[in-house]
């Protein structure tokens, strides 16, 4: 799988230029399925959001808005209903899973119990592109302080990657570089912080950060 980790999803051209060239082709010619299931984990998301994700609405331009040629939704709530022969095929046909944010723990838990985990190591050219924590959940920790669905068990996600990420630098008070540096100690893993103009390309294990913003890599800390 070939992975652009992103803040704030293909927010300008640089991301845009690094998201077809793992494509192999224009946006305009690839078919994505976007899977809305982490906001279900957050408290500052629902409904309206969910709606807002899948209408491509103002926030949501850069993920589900860039002309797709065409565009579903996987919900993986409901993968382990139905039964892999029926979905296992609608993500081995798509070009481009596009993962957004919310609670990376809770997208951790269904993607285990959806099987999507599982899947994962066998679709070699399908592109993740993941925003906040569709981001965050293929790191190995996202660190306590990003944990918000109350029956997460830690801390941990799926370690797809060996490093993990802080996003949305310096967007919120909440998220300075500061912050940022005390996170990143309390990890003992390698990591990123990265703003909205960031994203962290990674292909076959070699990791490239692209970016015409604001970011800053910190080594393992203990």
């Amino acid at each position: 799988m070939k992975l652009l980790l992103t803040s704030g999803g293909v927010t300008n051209p640089s991301i845009h230029s690094a998201l077809e060239e793992l494509l192999g082709k224009p946006v305009a010619e690839s078919h994505a399925l976007c899977i809305p299931t982490a906001q279900w984990g957050h408290p500052m998301c629902g409904p309206a959001s969910v709606r807002g994700l899948i209408a491509a609405g103002p926030t949501w331009q850069p993920q589900t808005g860039l002309g797709w040629s065409s565009l579903g939704v996987l919900e993986l709530t409901a993968l382990p209903t139905i039964g892999a022969d029926r979905w296992v095929p609608w993500v081995r046909e798509a070009d481009v899973l596009l993962v957004d944010g919310g609670d990376a723990t809770y997208l951790c838990h269904w993607m285990r119990e959806s099987s999507l985990a599982d899947l994962l190591p066998s679709l070699a050219d399908t592109v993740w592109v993941g925003v906040s924590a569709g981001s965050m959940v293929l790191t190995p920790r996202i660190g306590d302080y990003f944990v918000e669905w109350p029956s997460a068990s830690d801390d941990r996600t799926l370690g797809v990657v060996d490093f993990s990420i802080f996003p949305h630098l310096d967007l919120f008070p909440t998220n300075t570089m500061a912050h940022a540096e005390r996170w990143a100690a309390d990890l003992g893993v390698p990591s990123y912080a990265i703003d909205e103009q960031t994203a962290i390309k990674v292909v076959e294990g070699a990791v490239e950060v692209v970016s015409e913003g604001k970011w800053r890599h910190f080594e393992q800390s203990r």
